[in-house]
């Protein structure tokens, strides 16, 4: 039997997606669809109220697409092979469930631009660096990177790093906001995971971080009016919630919520 190189699992309300494609964990497009599958697959279960996705290995979280595979088809399969990843990491941050990318190693070209495509991301202390390297290679990205990265840091920065093709350590990430936290080596990917579980009840509504989400992501893409008026959309979503009845009934009795995620 072939080995999955998406290793996906659920721990206790965490969905856990590791990249297992050594040594780099470079994606092929048998990868990207078993990537598909496992997002499909958080997306809707129930029981997943946050997503963790991180590579296998200590070096790598990915080094981004198998540039072999890429060389050795047509430019139509590139092209098409772009489009499907546009579609994959589309859907994974369109998915109403937060999605923390650990960074346990380099997060170069494509596999970047799956880190980008999470909403936190949490990176090793001196575990790697991260960059955008494509126009090394004469081209540029093709998974979303030209978009979402001056999304997170700006134009100005973001152009300056995809246009030079420059790594950055994951402490010079962190200071430009694109690495919301540095964690210690030891341990780190554990350490994650706590910080992945607030977000599970009963300790958080994951159903009104969902939202948030929703609300953050397709708000900016819009006008003001319209991300005010889709925020009212998801806020009667959220009053509609078991979550809602229990959180404002808890704070009248003055206790701890127990939210369910729904």
């Amino acid at each position: 039997m072939t080995e999955k190189m998406i290793e996906y699992q659920v721990d206790n309300g965490v969905g856990i997606m590791a990249l297992n494609r050594p040594k780099a964990n470079a994606y092929t497009l048998e990868m990207l669809k078993e990537l598909d599958e496992a997002i499909l697959a958080a997306r809707l279960d129930e029981n997943v109220h946050v997503i963790v996705l991180r590579g296998k290995g200590e070096k790598f979280f990915s080094a981004g697409a198998d540039i072999e595979m890429l060389t050795s088809h047509s430019t139509s399969y590139r092209y098409y092979f772009s489009l499907y990843g546009h579609e994959t990491l589309t859907r994974l941050e369109n998915t109403p469930k937060l999605v923390i990318a650990a960074l346990n190693g380099h997060t170069v070209g494509g596999g970047l631009e799956i880190a980008l495509a999470c909403d936190i991301r949490i990176a090793k202390r001196d575990g790697g660096r991260l960059g955008l390297a494509e126009v090394n290679l004469g081209v540029l990205p093709g998974m979303g990177g030209t978009q979402r990265l001056p999304r997170w840091i700006g134009r100005a920065q973001a152009l300056e790093m995809a246009a030079t093709g420059r790594q950055l350590s994951f402490e010079e990430a962190h200071e430009l906001g694109l690495v919301n936290h540095i964690y210690e080596s030891e341990n780190f990917f554990e350490q994650v995971l706590d910080y992945a579980r607030q977000f599970v009840p009963p300790n958080k509504a994951s159903f009104a971080v969902g939202r948030i989400k929703r609300a953050i992501h397709a708000g900016l893409d819009g006008s003001l009016s319209e991300g005010l008026a889709l925020e009212r959309e998801v806020l009667l979503e959220a009053f509609l919630s078991e979550d809602a009845a229990e959180g404002l009934a808890a704070n009248r009795t003055r206790r701890t919520p127990q939210f369910k995620g729904r």
